[in-house]
């Protein structure tokens, strides 16, 4: 929902207004894509502007089926990584938290780690 009146597409919209997004025609658009009905998954690898145009699961109540189930895992093996293991950097130097370019913010130069199981990693991680 709009929270104020905006303008989108040249269109006024009212405050509280449901704005829909057609994620279909937008990755059919020939405005935006070159030959929008070929299969070409080169047109989405880094370095490509094309990517960030890209809406691989939709939105609002069509969006990915398992994004609930992947947050709750996420989270999980988070925590089981936390717990599980020590942790060290391999330099003295600290962390660059650059953020590269893509839909899932990577690293610009990734996280270089050591790490060590701790004794408690049987019992978590061990079907009983």
């Amino acid at each position: 929902m709009s929270s104020d009146d905006c303008k989108v597409g040249g269109y006024d919209v009212p405050r509280d207004t449901i704005l829909l997004v057609n994620a279909w025609a937008i990755h059919r658009d020939p405005k935006l894509w070159d030959e929008p009905n070929s299969f070409k998954p080169e047109r989405f690898e880094i370095g490509d502007g094309e990517a960030r145009k890209l809406m691989p699961f939709g939105l609002g109540r069509r969006s990915c089926p398992g994004s609930g189930l992947a947050q709750r895992v996420v989270g999980l093996a988070l925590g089981s990584l936390i717990q599980c293991f020590e942790w060290e950097r391999v330099g003295e130097e600290k962390v660059d938290m650059t953020e590269g370019r893509g839909s899932t913010m990577p690293k610009v130069d990734p996280l270089v780690v050591l790490c060590k199981a701790r004794p408690i990693t049987n019992n978590v991680l061990v079907a009983a």
